[in-house]
């Protein structure tokens, strides 16, 4: 923990340009609704670290006394399931595949559901046993799942890369099986178009009504064969370009892209690939739904397509996660419960010394565009949840209130932004993080799993051992019967043998 120490002078110092510096920025601005409108004028936060930042520079932002943290939601999910994928085949993941906040976000949290669109929100934490840490979690959670019948129809287009690759099981025949499962779960008020991509993208099947048509689009997806190269720009822009000529008003607009992202001819750039598609994505609203598969797998590339493209990201490794996803996951949550959503957390500098937010390296943003509605956000959905976790240094005897956390968020139909609070108090946090609530010991958990893998980069306080955390996620399987917990201890037990 040498790392998160406080160098006092370089507080001094920049805590007196920064009071002259951001003393007309747009922190002050809270807005209505805002229980932070009460709260002490805190400055602009800290920004990202830029690419190309080394240790020393990454601690300097660290230190930085301004008490702002603002990122845009995230739902993906891929970094885990991908990890556990090379875990199985006996491989540790590449530590840059490792983002902490995708482990997070993949367990289910029992916070409190809003009645309707938009957020709740639930701040809560735990001390550790190093000095003054805490490890402090924001919790965001949309409306549960409604009946299928209630929700909008869909205009789904699946991008499927059929490149030579694919033919490795585990990846075209997956999402084949996967789409024609999918097929016989959607409503017939649902639509579908089919694109395929190998050196150049085809639109086999445009967008066609279930009703009635459902041999027929379980034809065309059993007629799909692997072929050469992977020009994966061709096929995203093929799919948009479909999706905009089969658009239905009224209906949840959505690309899907099925692929192992192995991306070698044509465009391969990410930021390239999705400019070619701005004008779609931003004029109709339509969002980008990333299914990795395959043991190799480009996980970088997927990853920005989904977060440039208002959308996020899942793996998938066989049968069982290929069924969840597209039978159950994906036809119930085609629907948007909010779009450009944001997230800041205000931390009291009479309380709290330092802070670090836990991932979300991909989606910092700055603090003075939180409500800056032009600036990207996250798109949720109906069913989700989504986490943060802080590392706290707390004032030395500090009571009284410690953070509040702001969501803000954009209504899908109207564009009409909304925000929403949660505090937290010095004195609610409990003990012991391991003594702590389901929840928040699944998020510790999952973190500090996140942190062994990505080699310690993310410095979380009182980091157990690896087989010390083996044995705290063993006992939480056991005493929450949970099978996703239960495969969470097995990865870590396996990581542990394997380093």
């Amino acid at each position: 923990m040498e790392r998160f120490r406080t160098r006092t002078a370089l507080l001094a110092l920049t805590a007196a340009s920064g009071l002259l510096l951001t003393a007309c920025s747009g922190g002050a601005d809270t807005g209505d609704g805002s229980k932070a409108a009460d709260r002490h004028d805190y400055s602009a936060g800290q920004p990202a670290p830029a690419e190309g930042q080394d240790a020393d520079e990454r601690d300097d932002l660290r230190e930085d006394p301004d008490h702002l943290s603002t990122f845009a939601l995230d739902v993906d999910t891929a970094s885990y399931d991908y990890a556990r994928r090379a875990l199985a085949d006996g491989r540790l993941p590449d530590p840059s595949t490792v983002r902490p906040e995708e482990f997070v976000n993949s367990f289910r949290q029992d916070y409190d559901r809003p009645d309707g669109d938009g957020f709740s929100v639930t701040v809560d934490g735990a001390r550790t046993d190093d000095e003054d840490w805490s490890l402090v979690r924001v919790g965001l959670a949309t409306r549960t799942t409604e009946r299928t019948g209630e929700r909008p129809p869909a205009a789904l287009t699946f991008v499927i890369d059929v490149s030579g690759s694919m033919a490795e099981p585990g990846r075209l025949d997956l999402a084949q099986e996967s789409l024609s499962v999918m097929t016989d779960r959607l409503r017939d008020d649902d639509s579908v178009a089919l694109v395929t991509f190998s050196d150049e993208a085809e639109t086999v099947l445009p967008m066609t009504r279930l009703d009635g048509n459902r041999d027929e689009i379980q034809d065309a997806v059993s007629d799909l064969d692997t072929q050469d190269s992977t020009n994966l720009g061709a096929g995203v822009e093929t799919g948009y370009e479909t999706a905009v000529e089969g658009l239905r008003e009224g209906a949840t607009n959505r690309v899907v892209l099925i692929s192992d992202a192995l991306a070698n001819t044509g465009d391969t750039d990410a930021d390239s690939i999705l400019e070619r598609v701005s004008g779609e994505r931003r004029e109709h609203g339509i969002t980008l739904f990333g299914v990795g598969v395959g043991s190799d797998y480009g996980d970088a590339l997927m990853e920005r397509l989904a977060d440039k493209g208002d959308g996020h990201t899942v793996y998938v490794s066989d049968s069982d996660e290929a069924r969840k996803v597209f039978s159950e996951q994906l036809p119930r949550n085609v629907d948007l419960t909010a779009r450009d959503a944001k997230a800041q957390v205000a931390f009291d500098p009479e309380t709290v010394e330092e802070f670090h937010l836990v991932g979300y390296d991909n989606r910092r943003v700055a603090d003075e565009d939180f409500r800056d509605d032009r600036v990207d956000g996250g798109e949720v959905g109906p069913g989700h949840t989504v986490t943060a976790l802080y590392a706290v240094r707390t004032e030395p005897g500090a009571e009284g209130h410690l953070a509040t956390a702001t969501v803000r968020w954009l209504d899908p139909e109207t564009r009409d932004p909304h925000e929403e609070t949660g505090d937290l108090e010095t004195d609610a946090l409990d003990d012991s993080v391991w003594n702590a609530s389901r929840g928040l010991r699944t998020t510790a958990t999952a973190a500090y799993f996140a942190d062994a893998l990505g080699r310690g980069d993310h410095d979380l306080p009182d980091a157990p051992r690896l087989d010390e955390l083996a044995d705290h996620a063993d006992d939480l399987a056991d005493s929450t019967e949970s099978e996703e917990i239960r495969g969470l201890a097995e990865a870590i037990d396996t990581a542990n043998r394997l380093m």
